[in-house]
């Protein structure tokens, strides 16, 4: 797995970690084996606590078809069992999670996959808004959709569709001055009930230079405006989730030839979340070479009838033979 993973980090410094070519625009069912991954940790089957989450099992995604892959956000439904992904190019990953009564990952079923429809009509991949990297879903059911490159959010109605033509939404000023390649990767909608209303929040993955802090972005809700998120270790931004008490997580990605791969979650106060604040927030788990994980970018979060709060990693593959499509289940151990 290390020779794997220092291979795969070299062939992207090369390259420059660009997305691989476009693939044809595609609408079909397609078959994803699952190969059980039991232990987060390598070589330590006994232990079960990482930090301050309990993990629970995984499963290595494997897809003849050429098109899964780059899986770069992730919602799933209330009760675990269905998925919703975005590829880095503009296609949707929609399937089945076959899991056991305490959420654990077992197989995927009924998968799909389909092209994002533009707000002309048009498939993403062809208007130049391909760069598709997080997805969240309100309480209302509209799904949105953060695209780094052209610095944008797209919304989806609900009842949602595979076929739905997507509307762009109105954002601060603030976003249009995003690095280039260094947009929004996080995006999270949270709780109508809590101290945002509702707001969008969307984090950008690196800030102007590498040791600047990371942008955030509140976009409607009670208080909207821009705040900061504090960056260390060298981590940036991939992806965002609200726990149901509207706590924010922020999952993080170390990925260079420097520190090698690393994979952080920290949890951010709801109340921290305001115009002009710079946030920072505790620790729930970092995890590296010595850990099953590989370039994680989607979070999403659930809970069990029985109150447990469960949550769901993704990892985007960058369609390398080097990568893997790994799906991991923790349970909050608070």
């Amino acid at each position: 797995m290390r020779k794997a993973l220092l291979a795969s980090l070299c062939l992207l410094a090369i390259v420059g970690g660009g997305a691989a070519a476009a693939p044809r625009i595609v609408n079909e069912n397609v078959t994803v084996a699952a190969e059980p991954i039991l232990n987060f940790g390598i070589g330590r089957a006994e232990q079960v606590r990482f930090g301050k989450l309990d993990y629970l099992g995984g499963i290595e995604l494997l897809a003849g078809n050429r098109h899964v892959g780059g899986l770069s956000g992730l919602v799933v439904s209330p009760d675990g069992g269905s998925l919703l992904a975005v590829t880095d190019n503009g296609l949707w990953f929609r399937a089945e999670l076959e899991q056991d009564a305490a959420a654990r990952p077992l197989a995927i079923r009924n998968a799909s996959i389909a092209p994002m429809v533009g707000p002309d009509g048009k498939p993403l991949l062809s208007g130049g808004l391909a760069d598709t990297e997080a997805v969240t879903r309100n309480e209302k059911g509209e799904v949105f959709v953060s695209v780094e490159g052209r610095h944008s959010i797209l919304a989806f109605p609900a009842p949602f569709d595979l076929n739905e033509r997507a509307r762009p939404i109105a954002l601060p000023q603030g976003i249009s001055k995003l690095r280039y390649n260094k947009g929004l990767e996080a995006l999270a909608a949270s709780p109508s009930s809590g101290p945002l209303k509702g707001a969008l929040v969307a984090i950008a993955e690196r800030g102007q230079s590498y040791d600047d802090d990371m942008p955030g972005f509140l976009v409607g809700g009670a208080r909207p405006g821009q705040f900061t998120v504090r960056r260390s270790g060298d981590f940036d931004a991939t992806d965002a989730a609200f726990l149901p008490d509207g706590d924010l997580l922020l999952l993080e990605r170390r990925f260079n030839l420097r520190h090698g791969i690393g994979m952080r979650i920290r949890r951010i106060a709801a109340a921290s979340l305001m115009p002009g604040a710079v946030v920072d927030g505790d620790v729930l788990i970092e995890a590296g070479f010595t850990h099953q994980i590989d370039n994680m970018e989607g979070l999403a979060v659930h809970r069990l009838p029985a109150g447990d709060v469960i949550l769901t990693v993704i990892s985007d593959d960058n369609r390398s033979i080097l990568q893997r499509t790994l799906l991991l289940r923790f349970r909050l151990a608070e």
